[in-house]
């Protein structure tokens, strides 16, 4: 289970390798991204609070990343954190999320960044509910919701 000790170490002496890497120019990133989803996931915009895709949504499905389709987050990490942005106790994966010091807006917090593409996800923050503690605050712009595999018959 990974606590805040560890998003705390992963940020200031490196982040586990990632599944594999998705490395684009600024310039491709624009051309395949919707402009929302350029300005959050690029260039570390924050969507709107509580007027999101995702903030009141607990459909069942995996959330990936907008950006080159990592799988992130499992919808039953998912709760109602009151933030306005889709919030989760955890990735779905130890190296899923890459972690940085974020000191932007007068603020000192650590960013939540797709480990694969550099796409900026949101923020985490160690007010979660029990066990972990840990509340990923995600914006909706940086996920894609994806529908749980039908059941084989």
């Amino acid at each position: 289970m990974l606590r805040w000790s560890d998003v705390v170490r992963f940020a200031k002496y490196g982040n586990p390798e990632p599944p594999r890497r998705v490395e684009l120019s600024e310039a491709e990133w624009e051309r395949r991204l919707a402009p929302a989803r350029f300005r959050v996931l690029r260039q570390k915009a924050t969507e709107s609070p509580y007027r999101n895709a995702y903030c009141r949504s607990y459909e069942p499905g995996t959330y990936a990343c907008a950006g080159c389709g990592s799988l992130l987050f499992g919808a039953e990490a998912k709760y109602h954190a009151i933030s306005g942005w889709p919030s989760f106790t955890g990735p779905l994966a130890r190296n899923a999320v890459r972690y940085a010091f974020d000191d932007s807006h007068h603020l000192e917090r650590i960013e939540a960044l797709c480990n694969v593409c550099d796409g900026h996800l949101g923020h985490v923050f160690p007010d979660g509910p029990a066990p972990a503690g840990l509340r990923f605050c995600i914006n909706s712009e940086s996920l894609i919701r994806t529908d749980p595999e039908a059941p084989t018959i």
